[in-house]
């Protein structure tokens, strides 16, 4: 099995890729990536819910470029591009209810530009869709041949409908224009720079525990997730990206956990003495969540070797050392 750093000893190509949304969470983990592959990368940012601290320690490297740009207005980039990974989008349940019409632009004229920049400079093109474009599934595991269950008038909907619409218009710029595009459905993700508000279980947990506050589970925290570590889920992006497989590909960890027990391992892990507290499920909160790799493991060779106590462990000490810094 190839790790990161067989990768990057070994790259299998490299050139000049575009990042949209390269300052989020996942964007600027996989800038940190290419550049250490060897790539030149362009990272595009409106700094919504991204920030230029999380690509602030590549600033020095001349291989990298930081471009302000919001890509519902227009993508304009000089030069060869040999890959697009575009990954702009509001992602947490905090940023896309705020933000419910700018999601959906972003998700079809965002969309539209970027596969038009890939066109233009015949590059590949890779989006970042969602294990929520299957919504509150009806199977279980999820296979990249399910429809999904999804209610596109509900809170959710700006953004299952958004990523769902990507992916019908990636598609057929494929099968229209002939460009080399690739799908890649992220299930839940965690790791270093994710935002301690953005709404998402393991940053509010984790933060809540660093705090001494308590532990707010929704429902009664039966509800399960699998989840990812980032430096895993990076690997199987650029795993899809290198390989010329169109997908839809899943990628994510296939182990599953409830909610309830994620924030108590939150609670060991940073040995905190908080509670937990139950609180009001929001709506069309998934009941399970978790995917069927079968695809990533045959065609790109792929799976998960950060365990979960491993990864948390990281994470925390990441979070711990933000929150003492920002104090």
């Amino acid at each position: 099995m190839t790790s990161i750093d067989d990768a990057r000893r070994a790259p299998a190509r490299t050139g000049r890729v575009v990042v949209t949304g390269g300052a989020g969470f996942l964007g600027s983990h996989l800038c940190t990536e290419l550049v250490a592959r060897g790539w030149e990368v362009v990272c595009l940012d409106n700094f919504l819910t991204g920030s230029p601290a999380n690509v602030a320690h590549l600033m020095g490297d001349e291989r990298f470029q930081l471009v302000r740009c919001d890509v519902t207005d227009f993508i304009h980039v000089p030069g060869a591009v040999d890959l697009v990974l575009h990954f702009a989008s509001p992602a947490s349940p905090v940023d896309y209810l705020q933000l419910p019409i700018h999601t959906l632009k972003v998700g079809s004229i965002g969309t539209g530009h970027a596969l038009g920049l890939a066109m233009e400079k015949g590059a590949r093109f890779l989006i970042a869709s969602t294990s929520e474009v299957y919504g509150d599934p009806q199977e279980h595991p999820q296979r990249e041949d399910y429809w999904g269950h999804v209610n596109p008038i509900g809170p959710r909907g700006v953004y299952d409908e958004a990523k769902r619409y990507a992916e019908a218009l990636t598609t057929a710029y494929r099968t229209t224009h002939g460009v080399d595009t690739a799908i890649v459905r992220i299930f839940n993700t965690y790791g270093p720079r994710m935002r301690p508000f953005d709404g998402r279980a393991i940053p509010t947990f984790i933060r809540q525990a660093l705090a001494g506050e308590p532990l707010t589970v929704a429902g009664d925290g039966s509800q399960t997730r699998s989840v990812c570590y980032v430096d895993d889920l990076v690997r199987g992006i650029l795993a899809l990206a290198d390989s010329g497989e169109a997908g839809p590909v899943n990628i994510g960890n296939p182990s599953e956990r409830t909610v309830l027990e994620i924030a108590q391992d939150v609670v060991a892990a940073t040995g905190s003495r908080s509670r937990i507290d139950f609180i009001e499920r929001p709506v069309d909160d998934p009941t399970v969540r978790r995917p069927d790799t079968t695809k990533a493991q045959e065609l790109l060779g792929w799976a998960p070797e950060v365990q979960w106590q491993e990864g948390l462990a990281r994470t925390v000490a990441w979070f711990r050392q933000e929150l003492a810094t920002s104090a």
